[in-house]
């Protein structure tokens, strides 16, 4: 096929389209159905595009119409020939489908990782490869790389939905398969899943963590009964007070622990990071010395 001009319609027979980019594409049975049904009644209206790395026909746009074309019996399609290196033809699959259904976030994402860790592309290389920001990169590199490789497979098989997925990242990796298991295994909505991964972080012990796995739907009525103020009768009225704070001061230290720990450069512009270095600054001095005070006062000898 090589004597073949560059953006040429010809036919080509089914059987000889390679479909390894598909891999950077959702699933969706449904479109795939639908798109059946328009090849049955109106026929090909558009080509589909391929690039040739040897001399199999690698598609680049047109996978729901290629697999219509299964579902239905047809032979061949019509495709237009797109004259790429891989780079191209990856970053072809994003240009293209930016009219029609545009990608959606994790195939953006899975795009740039491709980019990223296959063709070692830097990340400023592939935000002018596909006309982004550095940022819109970065956020997307990080969207892969922070899934869990089990929650990974299942996402591209269709097991796993985008939004399930989205919310799962906000855990470490380390986390993410109990915690898809414990949603399938109760049935809870992404909605319920975004609520106990809420629970989940702002937990502190692995007791805590392993109850709200075990019982995620009565971890979240619990996390969210309207209750008066506990009042713990052993304390003087200064040390509920005090109690209270600590309370409030860890759950807050935990969360921004997590996202530093797993987050933090992924999130942060270089202009936030310059507008906040200030308050970073005090934090570091201002937890340094509450740490002191407080070893001061924890080894105080307790009167009897």
């Amino acid at each position: 096929m090589t004597d073949w001009p560059a953006g040429e319609v010809r036919p080509v027979p089914v059987e000889a389209l390679g479909e390894s980019y598909r891999r950077y594409r959702l699933p969706d049975m449904a479109g795939d159905r639908a798109m059946a049904r328009s090849l049955v009644h109106y026929g090909q209206l558009a080509p589909i595009v391929v690039w040739l790395p040897e001399e199999m026909p690698e598609v680049v746009d047109g996978f729901k119409r290629l697999a219509a074309a299964r579902l239905v019996g047809w032979s061949s399609l019509s495709a237009r020939r797109l004259v790429a290196d891989a780079r191209t033809a990856k970053a072809a699959i994003y240009g293209l489908n930016r009219v029609g259904r545009p990608t959606r976030e994790w195939e953006e994402a899975w795009l740039v990782h491709a980019l990223v860790r296959e063709d070692h592309l830097t990340q400023v290389e592939v935000a002018e490869l596909l006309g982004r920001h550095k940022s819109w990169v970065c956020r997307r590199l990080a969207l892969v790389e922070k899934l869990a490789s089990e929650a990974k497979d299942d996402l591209r098989l269709g097991l796993l939905s985008a939004t399930l997925a989205r919310s799962l990242v906000r855990l470490p990796a380390g986390n993410q398969p109990a915690m898809l298991t414990a949603a399938r295994r109760d049935s809870l909505t992404n909605a319920e899943v975004s609520s106990v991964i809420d629970v989940f972080l702002n937990t502190i012990g692995q007791e805590q963590r392993v109850y709200v796995l075990a019982q995620p739907r009565e971890a979240l009525r619990q996390a969210s009964a309207v209750a008066r103020p506990g009042v713990d009768p052993r304390l003087s009225k200064m040390g509920n007070w005090i109690g209270r704070q600590l309370g409030g001061l860890l759950n807050e230290l935990a969360r921004m622990e997590h996202w530093l720990r797993h987050r933090g450069r992924a999130d942060v512009t270089a202009n936030d990071q310059l507008l906040l270095r200030p308050s970073w600054e005090k934090l570091t001095r201002d937890a340094q010395t509450v740490a002191e005070l407080a070893v001061d006062l924890i080894s105080d000898e307790v009167p009897a």
